[in-house]
């Protein structure tokens, strides 16, 4: 198999604008988006005689990416601004005192990958996405949309598993009412 060519000359016009999308929808701040995007390929220009061919030069620009996401994540847990959920804090959601659903979710009655297409759904997901906390966004985000373990998402943040789950199920349950709320309207 030939060794993929790269052309670092072109990255910006090729995936800049979809490296700061899938940033933005990250980090959800467009300065810090801006950054981490520049040095993403900064390190893929410094690093760039070392590409193997293994992957496209997408994916593997997309790979510094993510890493240079996490080290922004890390950042923000050495300055102190990602503050943990305390395990005991009570749960805003729609449960009555045995634990038991108030409002039971609706059935949605659609198909998944259908609905993974929907137009419509996507700007719902990011306008409910972007009506999280930062801490439950971030989490959620690492978990669902980016695949990370749980162990390497308490090991980030400092969290205990527990406490992992707790936000996870009360970042489901609020983008499941705002999505009943903005989507299943329609």
């Amino acid at each position: 198999m030939a060794q993929e060519e790269i052309d670092s000359n072109q990255w910006v016009e090729r995936y800049g604008d979809q490296m700061y999308r899938y940033t933005l929808v990250r980090v959800r701040d467009a300065s810090a988006a801006e950054d981490i995007v520049q040095s993403a390929l900064i390190a893929g220009l410094q690093a760039q005689e070392s590409f193997a061919g293994r992957s496209s030069e997408k994916s593997w620009l997309f790979g510094i990416l993510k890493h240079k996401i996490m080290d922004h994540f890390r950042e923000i847990k050495k300055t102190g601004a990602f503050d943990p959920l305390p395990e005991d804090a009570p749960d805003p959601g729609d449960y009555d005192a045995t634990g038991h659903w108030r409002n039971h979710p609706r059935d949605w009655n659609i198909d998944p990958e259908k609905a993974a297409e929907n137009q419509q759904l996507s700007a719902a997901l990011a306008h409910c996405l972007d009506g999280l906390s930062d801490r439950f966004r971030r989490i959620f985000v690492l978990k669902e949309i980016e695949g990370l373990s749980s162990d390497e998402i308490c090991n980030e943040f400092n969290i205990q598993p527990t406490n992992l789950w707790v936000m996870l199920h009360r970042a489901r349950n609020q983008l499941r009412q705002c999505l009943e709320g903005q989507w299943l309207k329609k």
